[in-house]
C-alpha cells in the first residue's frame, strides 16, 4: 500500500518553456532584435548543447567541460557555471546573454505545471498522503510551486545542491522518506528520467514513470499516479 509520493520537478510536475520561448524573452527583455532565422539558429545550437536547465538533454558535452557537468546538481554554483558554460557554447549573439538566460531559468513565469499537476496533488492530499519533491538541481524552485499555487500541497523538498547528493544515489530518497515518515516500501518515485529516478527501487520503493513531453502534449500522466495507490 502507497503511503507517500515522491515526486520529481522538471519533465514530471512542470516543465519549463521550449528553447525559442526562453531566448526570445531574454532577447526581448534586454532590447535586443534577433532576426527570426538567426534565432533558429541559436535555438538548434542550444538544444545541441543542452544549455538550457530542464530542457532537453545535451547531445554533445565539450570534453573540458565533463567533469562540470556530471557534479553541476550538487551545488548552485557548479549547476550556475555548468549551463552558463554550454550556453556559451552556443555562440548567442551577444555574449551577456548566458546569464540573462541563466537567470530566466529559475523565474516562475519560464515554468509551467503540467495539467493534471495540481489535480494530482490536492487528491493525494485528499486522501491523506504525504508529498515530497526530489530533484537533482541546483537552484531553489519553491518560489516556482508558490506561483502556481501548488506549494502547499508538498510536504517537503529534497534538491540535491542543498542536500550535497543526488539521485540515483539512494539516500536522498531515503532522506525523503524519513522526512514523510514512510518506510521506502510503501513510497512511490514518480519521476521522468530512469537512470536518477530509479534508484529509489534500491530501496524498495515502487517507482513510475512519465514521459517528458511539452505541457500540451501530455494532459493525464500524472493522474494515472492515482490508479497506483
Amino acid at each position: 500500500m502507497i503511503k507517500g509520493v515522491m515526486f520529481d520537478f522538471s519533465g514530471t510536475l512542470f516543465r519549463i518553456e521550449s528553447a525559442a520561448q526562453w531566448l526570445r524573452a531574454v532577447a526581448t527583455k534586454g532590447g535586443s532584435d534577433v532576426p527570426e532565422g538567426q534565432l533558429a539558429a541559436c535555438v538548434s545550437r542550444l538544444e545541441e548543447f543542452g544549455a538550457q536547465p530542464g530542457g532537453v538533454p545535451p547531445r554533445t558535452v565539450p570534453p573540458h567541460l565533463e567533469a562540470l557537468w556530471r557534479e553541476r546538481d550538487l551545488t548552485a554554483e557548479q549547476h550556475r557555471a555548468a549551463f552558463t558554460a554550454l550556453t556559451r557554447e552556443a555562440g548567442l549573439p551577444a555574449a551577456d546573454l548566458a546569464e540573462a538566460l541563466y537567470e530566466r531559468s529559475q523565474t516562475p513565469g519560464a515554468w509551467l505545471p503540467y495539467p493534471d499537476t495540481e489535480e494530482t496533488l490536492r487528491a493525494l492530499r485528499a486522501r491523506g498522503i504525504p508529498v515530497a519533491v526530489v530533484s537533482n538541481i541546483g537552484w531553489d524552485m519553491r518560489p516556482v510551486f508558490r506561483a502556481h499555487g501548488v506549494d502547499a500541497l508538498v510536504d517537503a523538498y529534497f534538491l540535491s545542491f542543498e542536500r550535497g547528493v543526488k539521485k540515483p544515489d539512494p539516500r536522498i530518497f531515503q532522506m525523503a522518506c524519513d522526512e514523510l515518515a514512510v518506510a521506502p516500501g510503501d513510497a512511490l518515485m514518480v519521476g521522468d528520467e530512469p537512470f536518477a529516478d530509479v534508484g529509489a527501487a534500491t530501496l524498495g520503493c515502487r517507482v513510475h514513470l512519465v514521459d517528458p513531453l511539452p505541457v500540451d502534449r501530455r494532459p493525464s500522466a500524472l493522474t494515472e499516479v492515482l490508479q497506483l495507490l
